[in-house]
């Protein structure tokens, strides 16, 4: 069982090595952290020197929040010479996926083929303050965050990743596997395996294995090597 949920973390290439490899593998690739302002001023010059290789940063919330530290954050991460990106949390209940697309594109969520400018990020996870599920059917859902998606990569040329967590994904896609093949999966899980990840995706892209840790905000792991993670922001990830 250990084994299997390993799997689900790593590229087919890689599932022929030995399980001891394997579970080296598990933690291995480049470390990042997600931030937002809740995080407050925060020291990138240790955070690069502690070996962390990128960050994504909160840039948007539905269409009337902008995070205040959104800029000082992105400023500061670049010039330690940090991989980044920005993420958008959705509120799929205030309006239309690619109205909130836009938004984000517009405050800070774009991509560059620039070398340095992951992806944006689309957060979409369980209701802070109110039903679960926004009030969509698992149908209306799926449409929604497709509708975000293409928005995004219409105006970028680039799919947004997908955050979310395996229970929210299943209670309100449907366990939905629309999105393997154009999104990167970043999953949400806190313990010491990745566990199972939402159908179609073959590995989780991401990892957020832990909410609070030596760095500030989420502690998080990219799935492959610094080669592939230089690569991944210049080309899609799948």
């Amino acid at each position: 069982m250990f084994k299997s949920l390993l799997l689900l973390f790593l590229p087919a290439a890689i599932l022929a090595a030995p399980s001891l490899e394997l579970q080296e593998r598990q933690l291995s690739g480049p470390k990042g952290v997600d931030v937002s302002h809740f995080q407050g001023a925060i020291d990138w010059t240790s955070v690069a020197a502690n070996g962390i290789s990128f960050v994504f940063i909160k840039a948007t919330e539905g269409t009337t929040f902008l995070d205040p530290d959104f800029s000082s954050n992105y400023v500061g991460a670049t010039n330690v010479g940090l991989t980044r990106g920005g993420y958008h949390f959705a509120h799929p209940d205030s309006s239309s996926g690619a109205t909130q697309a836009d938004y984000f594109l517009a405050h800070g969520g774009g991509w560059t083929a620039d070398g340095i400018t992951l992806p944006g990020m689309l957060d979409i996870e369980y209701n802070p303050s109110g039903d679960e599920c926004y009030g969509l059917s698992a149908s209306a859902m799926v449409s929604w965050i497709q509708d975000f998606s293409d928005t995004y990569e219409s105006q970028t040329g680039r799919y947004p990743i997908i955050y979310t967590t395996t229970d929210w994904w299943t209670t309100c896609t449907g366990n939905s596997a629309a999105f393997a093949d154009d999104n990167p999966l970043f999953i949400a899980h806190y313990a010491t395996t990745i566990g199972t990840i939402p159908a179609g995706w073959p590995f989780a892209t991401f990892w957020q294995y832990a909410d609070s840790g030596p760095e500030p905000g989420d502690q998080d792991v990219f799935n492959g090597d610094a080669a592939g993670l230089e690569q991944s922001v210049l080309t899609p990830f799948l």
